[in-house]
């Protein structure tokens, strides 16, 4: 069994007519124990009735709490989420947040030091203080998985290729690959006209970051996965989109689970689209997926 921390952001998702909890390290949190995987969640809550609610959420998908800090001043983190007439997502994210003020402890490097993979993002680092802590867990983490997922305007390019540099396993959509890989410089190489392909983007990444495991999600379109220097492909699950929260974080904690476990790229690959397809399909970030219904799904390609 995989032993996996993920690290960030807890926080409740506003719609306009409802909420749910959410964030992107607790969605692929909740989402990799669902596939078998231990996991523990380092965050901080606030001292309130939407933490308190959060820690519930969290121990009811046994998910370890240890890791898990409480603000005495901060609120817990809320985002507004809007959604398009294709179920598209914007968010519009509160700032500060107890996550906003994620410290150091003997607790969360005890967490990261006995995983196997570490997963993060980069919304995490807009705050100095989660920033300094996540920098010092990276040193001591195993196998670090970089989540990308770009929220304007809580990040910058330094910051990312850090983070890049820092990891083993990068995951991105296509707008973000080619909107770091267009501007960014590492080293003396710069690359200053934007990539023609997806092939390229991922190439260049890969390259200047050091980084072996690169994927790339297209929305229904499916992904893209580059590892042990060969590239690897799905077109997609074609679905009726309900709304696309956290169907990003459930493909990559399938792919993650596939992979640790040492399944063929190919068949993690599809296994993550179509789990990422099926969240498409309902409401919400985490909602329960059957082995039938991705087995399913799969055999109509």
């Amino acid at each position: 069994m995989n032993h996996i921390t993920c690290f960030g952001e807890v926080l409740w998702d506003k719609f306009p007519d409802h909420k749910k909890i959410g964030g992107a390290p607790l969605n692929v949190a909740v989402r990799l124990k669902s596939l078998g995987s231990q996991v523990a969640m380092i965050s901080r809550i606030g001292g309130d009735v939407d933490g308190q609610k959060i820690l519930a959420f969290i121990k009811e998908n046994e998910i370890s709490v240890a890791g898990i800090q409480t603000d005495p001043t901060l609120p817990t983190g809320s985002v507004k989420v809007t959604l398009d007439a294709t179920g598209s997502a914007t968010y519009e994210i509160l700032f500060p947040s107890a996550w906003d003020n994620l410290a150091i402890s003997p607790t969360a490097q005890e967490i990261v030091t006995a995983s196997d993979a570490f997963v993060f993002g980069s919304l995490i680092a807009r705050n100095e203080v989660s920033k300094k802590t996540l920098y010092a867990l990276l040193k001591i983490a195993r196998y670090k998985i970089f989540d990308v997922n770009l929220r304007a305007p809580h990040y910058s390019k330094n910051i990312l290729v850090y983070l890049m540099k820092q990891a083993d396993f990068i995951k991105f959509n296509d707008e973000e690959i080619f909107e770091i890989s267009g501007t960014m410089s590492a080293g003396r190489q710069v690359m200053t006209t934007k990539p023609a392909s997806l092939e390229e983007a991922i190439h260049y990444i890969a390259q200047q970051t050091n980084t072996k495991t690169v994927c790339v999600t297209k929305g229904g379109d499916g992904a893209i996965l580059f590892t042990e220097n060969k590239f690897y492909n799905n077109s997609g699950y074609k679905v009726k989109v309900a709304d696309t929260v956290g169907a990003g974080d459930s493909f990559l904690a399938s792919l993650i689970n596939k992979l640790l476990n040492k399944e063929d790229p190919q068949t993690a690959l599809n296994y993550a689209s179509a789990m990422g397809a099926l969240v498409a399909s309902r409401e919400g970030a985490n909602p329960v997926i059957s082995e039938e219904e991705i087995k399913e799904i799969m055999a109509l390609g």
